[in-house]
């Protein structure tokens, strides 16, 4: 179990190799496209893009109604999750539920300094989002809109590997308690297993509550 929680965060750390770079480069005043395209529901890269909400299949709100709610109290943060999804580790910034035969959710949270560009640096992860899709490596890039916080969701695609981690993440920042936050909710199993669990994972994605303010 702790070998998969590792793996599923030292992939989380590749996937933003670079993001840093990209970040000083929008907050010096270099140009981007705010017409960037995605496929499938995705919309423009512009920070004023309109995020989508998301909508729930019936088999997503069934396994939705049947899960049930747990409660990250430091946080103000809570999901529905199905039975067969335990507790790991709970932390005043981390939240690890879920186990090898049905996936996990790693949720964090990162304290940024009031001065933090949270716009600039939502818009640097949607873009170096759209350049992993174009290469391939993930499957869906959008806005989404959570509980009223907009942030990027993605999916990735299949790993070459099947017995790789695939994840399907989102990305937000809000402010809490005074603090200036980032939050990144993963919610991953290996590549053999994505499929079967895809529509328990959007249950519990879009199930999130966050408090504000």
């Amino acid at each position: 179990m702790k070998s998969a929680l590792a793996a599923a965060l030292a992939l989380f750390a590749m996937t933003f190799c670079g993001l840093g770079d990209k970040l000083k480069n929008i907050s010096g005043g270099s140009s981007s496209n705010s017409n960037s395209s995605t496929t499938g529901s995705s919309k423009t890269g512009s920070n004023d893009a309109t995020a989508e909400k998301p909508t729930l299949t019936s088999s997503q709100q069934a396994i939705q109604d049947a899960s049930n709610e747990t409660k990250w109290d430091d946080q103000g943060i809570s999901w529905k999750l199905p039975v067969g999804w335990p507790k790991m580790q709970v932390m005043k910034e981390s939240f690890n539920y879920g186990s090898p035969a049905n996936g996990f959710l790693i949720a964090s949270i990162s304290v940024m300094p009031d001065s933090f560009p949270a716009d600039v640096s939502i818009k640097a992860t949607y873009d170096a989002a759209l350049e992993q899709l174009k290469q391939g490596k993930y499957e869906k890039v959008r806005w989404l809109e959570l509980d009223g916080v907009k942030g990027v969701e993605w999916v990735e695609s299949v790993p070459e590997d099947k017995d790789g981690i695939r994840r399907h993440q989102w990305i937000a920042f809000r402010k809490y308690q005074g603090q200036n936050q980032q939050l990144n909710i993963i919610i991953s199993t290996n590549g053999n297993n994505f499929q079967k669990q895809a529509d328990t994972f959007a249950s519990i994605m879009y199930s999130i509550k966050i408090a504000k303010g």
